[in-house]
Parts: structure tokens; C-alpha cells; sequence
């Protein structure tokens, strides 16, 4: 395994991520998730994006996704200039 890093990976910028979970949250979480947009979706998903620190504040997103007993769908990496995020056909 090599230890080289990308170099088109900028780490003093936080990562964009998507988390999608099964079930509706109500937008008082937003704070809870650490200001994450929280978007419904009309097939009954949450969509949580926004910026995420580091990989520990990410797994401390996802331990939330756990402690809520809803279940965890996907979580994808948001590139930078993709503005919209991927399109995930469902």
C-alpha cells in the first residue's frame, strides 16, 4: 500500500459529503448534524450535505445516523465543482 497522497486532494478544506438515510427527519436536526442541509425526499429519504472536518467528525456523523435507529442508505463524496453532487440513480 503506498502512503503517496493525490495531489488534487486539498486537505485544509473540509469534504463535502452527501449521507442518505431511510425516513423523513424534521429540519429542527439541522443543528444535531452539525448544520448539514437536510433535504426530504419525495421517496421518503433524507438527504444530509455540507462540509465535513475530517474523517473522525464524519464518523461522528454517522455514529448519529445509528444513534436515530434509522437505517443508512449511502454516503457518497461530493468532488469539488460538482456543484449539484452525483446524480445516483435509485
Amino acid at each position: 500500500m503506498s502512503n503517496k497522497r493525490s495531489p488534487k486532494t486539498d486537505l485544509s478544506q473540509p469534504m463535502v459529503y452527501q449521507i442518505r438515510i431511510k425516513g423523513h427527519l424534521g429540519h429542527q436536526w439541522t443543528d444535531w448534524f452539525g448544520g448539514l442541509t437536510i433535504t426530504l425526499e419525495n421517496n421518503g429519504d433524507t438527504l444530509l450535505t455540507g462540509p465535513v472536518a475530517d474523517q473522525a467528525a464524519l464518523h461522528g456523523l454517522l455514529k448519529k445516523v445509528r444513534d436515530l435507529g434509522l437505517p443508512l442508505l449511502s454516503v457518497i463524496y461530493v468532488k469539488p465543482g460538482q456543484a449539484g453532487g452525483p446524480d445516483v440513480k435509485r
